[in-house]
């Protein structure tokens, strides 16, 4: 058996602290990112994972994220996701779920609490942090969207 002993040291697991995240990354107005994994920092080829926190009852400009998919992750707090061409449709999550966005969905990030931060980990597809901010003016009244699991829908 050859002896990589050197090599995956060198490229091998990766562990980035929670302290050394690099805020120096795309942002949207109402939101903080900070990255963890991209090709810069630790050699990534397909995908970009970081943090997002979203003070009190603050939300994010409306943006997408070109052809990159996007999985956030709600660790603390309540998330309300508002989506469409004019940001008519609306979803809410809470701690230990999981928001999936497509690529190109205009979408905004909304902190639902007004007494604490919204702290999300946030995953794409690709290794750089696409981020398009739009000038939207949104539908007062979104409506709300329940998710449906295709393969197994209530009866």
């Amino acid at each position: 058996m050859a002896d990589h002993t050197h090599s995956w040291r060198d490229t091998g697991v990766k562990v980035i602290p929670g302290t050394a995240l690099d805020t120096n990354t795309a942002q949207t107005p109402g939101m903080n990112r900070a990255a963890a994994i991209n090709h810069a920092r630790v050699g990534a080829q397909k995908l970009w994972a970081g943090t997002v926190h979203i003070h009190p009852d603050a939300k994010t400009g409306a943006h997408h994220h070109g052809e990159l998919e996007s999985v956030i992750y709600v660790l603390k707090g309540r998330a309300r996701m508002r989506w469409g061409e004019r940001l008519e449709f609306t979803a809410e999550a809470g701690p230990g779920d999981f928001i999936f966005v497509p690529p190109f969905v205009p979408h905004q990030e909304i902190n639902a609490l007004s007494d604490e931060t919204l702290e999300c980990v946030l995953m794409r597809s690709g290794n750089e942090a696409i981020v398009v901010n739009l000038d939207i003016d949104p539908v007062e009244d979104p409506q709300s969207v329940l998710w449906v699991d295709p393969h197994h829908p209530a009866g």
